[in-house]
């Protein structure tokens, strides 16, 4: 993950502690899928890549009735075909310790706070799609999309339960000045969102 300008932070790295269970990810025919919304957020730029990452991270729920999910690695650049190597699954989420528990070759993105609460608090979302876009955020006024009230660090518990508060009640929203958080029943509602409101946001233009 990268900021754009009008963001103060630069990335450092995750800010949770984690402790790695296991080298292979569980098998899963769903990859395919996020690999496949992975290349599309590099293609229209609602994720772009800069030297050696790219600036958002996406996942899926595992299974309906639990809070474990596949998430793209820290510091991974989004392209087409996609390694399995440059995904993490995540386990749990101690909130005491702030210890992520999860497994594969790298660390979890350092979104996994904000992913792991938002599965745990909406259990209809099975996808979250987190992505960096100037013209999204300049313009989520006019573009009528909820903006949280406070502006936190980026990957910390605090930023996670802010995002929080508008989340019970909607399915895309900003982080002030940060990025869009877009969520769905499944892969296509959460991905079609963000294009629809990026291509809403270029109709608006002319």
């Amino acid at each position: 993950m990268r900021f754009y300008s009008v963001m103060a932070e630069t990335y450092k790295g995750i800010k949770f502690n984690y402790k790695s269970i296991g080298k292979t990810i569980s098998e899963t025919n769903l990859l395919p899928e996020l690999k496949k919304w992975c290349f599309i957020f590099k293609k229209y730029k609602l994720a772009p890549v800069y030297s050696g990452g790219s600036s958002g991270n996406l996942s899926f729920r595992i299974k309906p009735d639990e809070n474990r999910f596949m998430i793209t690695a820290s510091h991974t650049a989004l392209k087409e075909n996609m390694s399995d190597s440059d995904f993490a699954e995540v386990i749990s989420y101690d909130e005491t310790n702030n210890i992520i528990s999860g497994k594969g070759i790298r660390q979890p993105s350092s979104e996994s706070i904000m992913h792991y609460l938002i599965y745990k608090n909406r259990p209809d979302i099975n996808a979250v799609f987190h992505g960096h876009s100037t013209e999204i955020l300049k313009n989520a006024k006019h573009l009528n999309i909820p903006v949280t009230e406070k502006e936190f660090p980026y990957g910390t518990p605090e930023t996670a339960r802010e995002v929080l508060k508008l989340i019970k009640n909607h399915n895309f929203v900003i982080i002030k000045n940060h990025g869009f958080i877009s969520c769905g029943h499944n892969f296509e509602e959460a991905g079609v969102k963000a294009r629809e409101i990026l291509n809403h946001y270029k109709s608006l233009k002319q």
